[in-house]
């Protein structure tokens, strides 16, 4: 999936997006400083941070929703693939371990 373009500065005249309704959010102040940090490290606002990944979200979301028709044999394999996972590598197994950095 393409990644999202990044938004032009306010002001800039680039931006042609008509921003014609509000909402309003609360939150805990550790999930703001954590979008906060994130919006950062992509050099964009906390708006723009909170509207794209929201937007994405959304995206993913409904194309997760979407019907796909498979042939009985297609199903028998995507079960049998459910079923018979591969066996977790090393790389699976640390990623594991560690504690994902919105739970610190």
């Amino acid at each position: 999936m393409k990644a999202a373009a990044t938004l032009p500065r306010k002001g800039s005249g680039a931006d042609k997006t008509r921003r014609d309704t509000t909402v309003n959010l609360r939150m805990p102040m550790r999930v703001r400083d954590l979008i906060d940090a994130a919006a950062s490290a992509l050099g964009k606002t906390r708006t723009e941070f909170v509207v794209e990944s929201a937007r994405q979200h959304a995206v993913d979301v409904l194309l997760d929703q979407r019907f796909f028709h498979l042939t009985g044999k297609q199903f028998a394999s995507f079960l049998a693939v459910l079923d018979n996972p591969p066996e977790p590598n090393e790389k699976l197994k640390q990623l594991m371990k560690r504690k994902a950095p919105w739970e610190t």
